[in-house]
């Protein structure tokens, strides 16, 4: 398995992946990672297997200490000298999901943001994943009313260093 951070080269099959594992409502489209990977290409953690991307996490920094409906728009917000390290998609292909790919790529990010000295991460997910997250040591600050995005109930999560 390689990890590595994104390059345009990369955008076709970031925006793939994405594809297959969000609904189209709360997925991200080429354009978007065409921005995004210009303004943060090294904010993205791509584990590709055997030359084929299979998993990646995603997001930029801010001084912002809540995630927003607004930056998922607007990669420009990205401040790389920002205090908290946002995490955007923890995405897994359905056929390579509960072998621990997502879980090495979230611990990857965390140790990036740690040695950057950034405060911490802060994720939005779905109730469900709550204990997922929790296991990298994110905490639950509830439904959080500044992300709506596609229309789903989101719960902040914060993992403070």
């Amino acid at each position: 398995m390689e990890i590595k951070y994104a390059t345009t080269e990369d955008i076709a099959a970031i925006a793939a992946v994405e594809a297959e594992c969000f609904p189209p409502a709360e997925a991200a489209t080429e354009k978007e990672f065409i921005e995004r990977v210009k303004y943060y290409g090294d904010h993205f953690w791509l584990m590709y297997k055997d030359e084929k991307l299979i998993a990646f996490v995603d997001g930029f920094v801010t001084d912002e200490p809540d995630l927003t409906d607004e930056m998922y728009e607007k990669a420009t917000m990205h401040n790389e000298d920002g205090a908290w390290q946002m995490i955007f998609g923890v995405n897994t292909l359905p056929d390579h999901r509960r072998h621990g790919y997502a879980g090495k790529l979230i611990r990857r990010a965390i140790d990036d943001a740690e040695q950057q000295g950034r405060k911490g991460l802060v994720l939005t997910c779905k109730e469900k994943l709550i204990p997922y997250y929790a296991k990298f040591g994110f905490s639950d600050e509830g439904v959080t009313d500044k992300s709506t995005h596609g229309n789903v109930v989101w719960h902040q999560m914060r993992l403070v260093f």
